[in-house]
């Protein structure tokens, strides 16, 4: 059945384009059109590190002037053994930000998933004594970020310690050491690499409960002596939550408290959301089934156009706060390669990006270029 919408024209547009010799990043890009307000950045997995397909090399390289590691550099990836390191592919990350001369996101120093049991466990499964946390945070830290200091913009040193309802996460880290393992996480990257910016990094940011919370840990941090720079929000959002008010608040409070305000992780989700779950708890997993995998083939037209009007929206508010506003990250390149396809359920198909599978831009793209390329 022929399919017709906007992404179709879309689609005819790039070919033109493509077979005429053009390309869209040289007549515009998102790092173009938002340079003077703010970085736009984008988290890449291990191919397009290694940079195994072109398309997706340009793409990186012409539409954005940030780059994250969306796994290679947290713990399990980069240290899985007490005195083992893979830093292959987080080097070749740290030289493409170079050679591409863009800013390089460290994402993320301590974070209570995808972590080596080692790192707060004993052999016998029970939890190890605070100074051997301690040390094992120090040696990682200074290992890792020490590896790439003056080479990295900034760093996640922690990540995810918050629930949403203000009340610290009790994960290994916090049962073992309280909040003291978050001070002693900034206090080490602090003293290894004291170019970077230091940032904590969490989701469902825009709830107050939350955002008041991560500004407390944030003052008492500073209260300690001990410098952090920034608050990341990620941005995990719907079509239709948070709401922009939400959004709005939660930036002029972190700025208001003295932080740089980024935006580490945006993708919007648009299927269908049966359990409310607004986050990106890993531990939020459930079984897939047509009602919650409606468009395994493509995203039809009223949704797509929902998706550009969200995308607009979200962008109108970003550029009123572009004052505030240090960085935009994507989270993923395109629709293909995007968490959002397995959670919180296996085998889902979406849509939460402004590239499609193909890495082809999608009509939330044009939009965003339309409306504010002119500003």
């Amino acid at each position: 059945m022929l399919y017709v919408g906007k992404h179709l024209i879309s689609y005819f547009l790039s070919t033109f384009l493509f077979i005429s010799g053009f390309n869209f990043s040289e007549l515009s890009s998102l790092k173009k059109v938002f340079d003077s307000k703010f970085k736009v950045g984008v988290a890449i997995n291990k191919n397009q590190i290694k940079q195994k397909k072109s398309k997706e090399v340009d793409l990186i390289k012409n539409q954005f002037s940030s780059l994250t590691a969306e796994n290679v550099m947290k713990w399990e990836e980069i240290h899985p053994k007490k005195n083992k390191y893979n830093f292959k592919i987080s080097d070749l990350i740290v030289s493409m930000a170079q050679e591409n001369d863009q800013d390089l996101i460290g994402h993320t120093l301590v974070w209570h998933n995808q972590i080596p049991e080692w790192v707060t466990r004993n052999p016998d499964g029970s939890l190890v004594e605070k100074n051997k946390l301690f040390d094992n945070i120090t040696q990682h830290i200074s290992s890792v970020a020490g590896r790439y200091s003056g080479k990295i913009k900034g760093w996640d040193v922690v990540n995810e310690a918050i629930l949403d309802d203000g009340s610290f996460r009790k994960n290994d880290f916090y049962n073992i050491a309280g909040e003291g393992y978050i001070f002693k996480s900034f206090e080490i990257a602090q003293k290894v690499d004291p170019s970077a910016e230091l940032y904590y990094n969490d989701f469902s940011m825009y709830k107050p409960e939350k955002c008041d919370a991560a500004i407390v840990v944030a003052n008492k941090i500073k209260d300690k002596g001990i410098r952090i720079d920034g608050i990341g929000l990620q941005a995990h959002w719907g079509l239709d939550y948070p709401t922009i008010d939400e959004i709005e608040q939660s930036i002029i409070k972190i700025y208001e408290a003295g932080y740089k305000v980024h935006f580490t992780e945006l993708d919007i989700d648009v299927l269908p959301n049966l359990w409310e779950i607004e986050g990106a708890d890993l531990s939020d997993n459930f079984k897939s089934n047509d009602e919650l995998n409606p468009y395994r083939k493509h995203l039809p037209d009223s949704i797509s156009n929902l998706l550009a009007n969200r995308y607009s929206e979200i962008f109108d508010l970003f550029v009123k706060h572009s004052n505030k506003i240090e960085r935009v990250t994507f989270w993923g390149l395109s629709d293909g390669h995007s968490w959002k396809n397995d959670w919180p359920a296996k085998g889902r198909t979406n849509y939460p990006l402004l590239f499609d599978k193909e890495n082809e831009p999608k009509e939330a793209y044009h939009d965003i270029l339309r409306r504010f390329g002119k500003k």
